[in-house]
């Protein structure tokens, strides 16, 4: 250990002994000359390797000139390719569209076209590599509405195919994109979809599915599915403070702004009934043990916890007052009792 490696040569040398003196010799110099040289030369080029295609293309693009290698990519995924070289060059091609502004910028909406096709293929692992395509290609603010025409195809996959890597990879995606209102008779469809990926054990998982239900939290014509929801019997344990930092915030976020959204007066202007199972009930329900939930976050380590409990706890009391005063929130009967 801390020796080099000449030395550690030396050493098996001496071992070897005066009997084997002249041939031990000649060969451990002669494995040193080789791992020193090796040691001095760079690798060749592997124009394959989704790295150097990265590093070449990106040398290129520094002196001004076009590698070719995204038109390339593209090109060849047109051909008939097996399901490892299809996922590979879907791989090459998302890093390509990161590292290479100018070159993804000159695709065009058939490009996006034939990626978005690549979700049709039997194998998820080429789906897979397809949806997270599509996102690097909707960081292009000319892509965005062309990419935005896969929404229902990704949320069709995100109910029909229980594999975790495609529901980060499909959730990450229509996280990153503005769903239109035409989507939404879909997305109610999916909602038990993504309530179970909710609640499964995959906090990745986890934490893209609430954010995508936080987001849809905020259109009343939504508020009512997603709080009739069926949830298990243990929802609220996504409340308890031994979750991750970074998920419990994200449901803390989700239930201030159900709070908020039962509470507008659009949402009140209705009598809503909902199922003993649902989300309301775990979460607004007589029986609910959400306050207690609530109240031991207030403690918790992480200070964005915190505050977000604390909000969550200001907008079920407003959500408490509002029959009362809709524009103000006034001390009443509350979640939380007068010596808490």
């Amino acid at each position: 250990m801390g020796m080099s490696i000449p030395q550690c040569l030396g050493q098996l040398h001496i071992r070897k002994g005066v009997v084997g003196l002249a041939t031990g010799a000649g060969f451990i110099y002669l494995l040193y000359k080789a791992i020193k040289a090796g040691i001095k030369c760079q690798p060749p080029l592997c124009t394959t390797s989704p790295i150097c295609i990265a590093r070449l293309a990106i040398e290129r693009e520094r002196h001004g000139r076009d590698s070719g290698e995204l038109r390339r990519l593209l090109n060849s995924l047109e051909c008939k390719q097996d399901e490892y070289a299809k996922s590979m060059i879907l791989h090459s091609i998302t890093r390509c569209v990161y590292l290479l502004e100018a070159e993804a910028s000159a695709c065009t909406t058939d490009d996006i076209a034939l990626v978005g096709s690549m979700l049709d293929d039997k194998d998820n692992s080429v789906k897979i590599q397809a949806l997270n395509t599509l996102k690097a290609f909707s960081g292009i603010r000319k892509f965005r509405l062309k990419v935005q025409e896969h929404s229902i195809k990704v949320l069709e996959l995100i109910a029909s195919i229980w594999d975790s890597e495609l529901h980060i990879s499909g959730l990450r995606l229509l996280n990153n994109l503005p769903l239109p209102d035409y989507v939404h008779p879909q997305l109610r469809r999916v909602m038990p979809a993504l309530m179970e990926i909710l609640q499964s054990d995959y906090i990745l998982a986890q934490v893209q599915a609430i954010r995508l239900l936080s987001y849809l939290a905020q259109k009343n014509d939504l508020v009512y599915d997603i709080l009739n929801c069926q949830v298990h019997a243990n929802f609220l344990n996504l409340f308890q403070s031994t979750q991750p930092g970074s998920l419990l915030f994200e449901v803390l976020v989700f239930a201030e702004r159900l709070s908020e959204g039962r509470n507008s007066p659009h949402y009140r202007a209705v009598k809503w009934h909902y199922n003993e199972q649902s989300l309301h009930e775990a979460l607004f329900g007589d029986e609910s043990r959400l306050a207690d939930r609530l109240l031991a976050l207030v403690i918790h380590p992480e200070e964005e916890v915190q505050i977000q409990a604390c909000k969550v706890i200001v907008s079920l009391q407003c959500s408490q007052d509002v029959g009362v005063r809709p524009s103000v929130c006034q001390p009443s009967r509350s979640y939380f009792n007068s010596g808490e």
